[in-house]
């Protein structure tokens, strides 16, 4: 359905830039409003022109595959594509991003389409946002506004949200513009000796940091909340088994399929932030703790995976990772290695991976992905196919990373029977005179709590 009239679709300047500063034109998609730095609510659906830029050492085919993929994000924001530019350039021009001529191409366009915002897939310079506003008459943004709009229409929890407000302050504190004494308040001094005072380009800076460091110092708080959270499970040895994957490729529905958990589920990009941890019983017995985390994607904004560091910190406290991929997305492997990317960034990538292609009863291709990479699953999360397969294969890879400890405990010591049973693989029972000897696989982390009964390595194997 198409918007209302040109008339009607009339709104303020580009994030952080004062219609003064711009110059008359159509403000739009991503827009900031108020002094919170959330973004404008929108009753309509505006009129996106794309730009990509082809630049070494990206080829065509990547360019149009992160375009595509860009669309999905304005169309999840609320918008809608209407054209798309592509240019071919050693590298990006410092002034516009792209050229001289290929700005007036997209003001040419903007204009034939009656587009409302053109959006960059690739960041933006405070000026070059600034210096293409001016010269498109109309709000040019980039993708990482775009998902910091989503992120602010997605987040829910009391941390999400404030996740998501200190990336959209970092965001918007190198974009803040104005225009000096005229916008300065009353000017000090006396007589002819007063000079300007405070201008709103400073009020506006000091007002975003000092909110930029109340939101730091709340998070700092939650992250210390977490570190005790994190003390707790290691003490209770526990294993900890974290979901990750790129955006909608299936994370909260396979949580929803494992634990019963009742999280979101809906078709289309970053819809659940928060991360949720629900408990989960394997084959052998095991109990083990399953977190799902937000999703990733491709040039995922680095204000975000700063903001998102005390959500993102669970992925490193993981004993195993469990790799989701859509394997009914267009291109399965660059999703894989876009959320590889983040992992290296956060300082997880050295956490054992279990890949899990997904949607498997949308076709064979996930059949066809797992034939070419080892102990991978393959799995249908909305179907329920392969997910015994699934916890089979979660309960190895930990097992496999599990130590082995002989026990001799005396039968009269019932709690302990239960607690080795509870936080281990049980692998012999041999009953004794007056003990039971066990022999099991357990976390190091638990065994000190039963080392008094613990059989020495020399006499273990009588």
């Amino acid at each position: 359905m198409s918007g209302p009239e040109p008339d009607d679709r009339r709104g303020s300047a580009a994030p952080g830039v004062s219609g003064e500063a711009a110059g008359t034109h159509r403000g739009g998609f991503g827009d900031f409003g108020g002094e919170t730095g959330a973004f404008i609510e929108r009753t309509f659906r505006e009129r996106i022109l794309l730009v990509g830029v082809d630049m070494p050492p990206h080829d065509a085919e990547a360019v149009e595959a992160s375009l595509d993929e860009l669309s999905l994000l304005v169309d999840t924001a609320g918008a809608d594509e209407v054209g798309r530019i592509v240019q071919r350039r050693r590298s990006p021009d410092p002034a516009t991003f792209v050229g001289q001529g290929k700005v007036e191409e997209i003001h040419a366009l903007s204009e034939a389409l009656d587009v409302d915002t053109v959006v960059f897939d690739d960041e933006l310079s405070p000026a070059q946002q600034n210096n293409l506003t001016r010269a498109l008459g109309r709000s040019a943004i980039d993708r990482t506004a775009v998902i910091l709009d989503i992120f602010a229409q997605n987040a829910h929890s009391q941390e999400g949200k404030a996740q998501v407000q200190l990336a959209l302050y970092r965001y918007r504190l190198p974009r803040l513009r104005g225009k000096g004494a005229a916008l300065s308040q009353q000017a000090g001094g006396i007589g002819a000796r007063r000079g300007p005072g405070e201008t709103q380009f400073e009020i506006d800076r000091r007002r975003i940091q000092r909110q930029i460091h109340k939101l730091e110092s709340d998070l700092e708080r939650i992250g210390s909340h977490r570190s005790n959270q994190h003390k707790a499970r290691e003490r209770s040895g526990i294993p900890h088994v974290v979901v990750v994957g790129y955006t909608n490729a299936g994370k909260s529905t396979l949580l929803n399929r494992l634990t019963d958990a009742g999280v979101l589920v809906e078709d289309r990009l970053f819809a659940t932030l928060d991360a949720t941890t629900r408990r989960l019983s394997l084959p052998g017995g095991e109990t083990v703790l399953l977190t799902d985390t937000v999703g990733f994607v491709r040039k995922l904004p680095h204000q975000l995976v700063e903001a998102f560091r005390t959500t993102l910190d669970v992925v490193n406290e993981a004993d195993l990772l469990v790799h989701v991929v859509d394997a009914s997305a267009p291109d399965p492997q660059g999703s894989m290695d876009a959320v590889r990317s983040v992992l290296g960034e956060i300082g997880a990538s050295g956490i054992p991976e279990l890949l899990v292609f997904n949607k498997a009863d949308l076709g064979p291709d996930a059949a066809r992905l797992a034939s070419r990479t080892a102990g991978s699953v393959v799995v249908s999360a909305a179907t329920g196919e392969g997910i015994p397969d699934l916890l089979a294969r979660i309960g190895d890879r930990l097992r496999a990373h599990l130590s082995t400890y002989v026990l001799e405990v005396p039968y009269d010591r019932g709690d302990v029977l239960a607690a080795i049973h509870r936080c281990s693989e049980v692998l012999v029972e041999e009953p004794g005179e007056s003990t039971m000897r066990i022999t099991a696989r357990m976390e190091e982390a638990s065994a000190p709590r039963f080392e008094e009964f613990s059989v020495p390595a020399g006499l273990a194997g009588r």
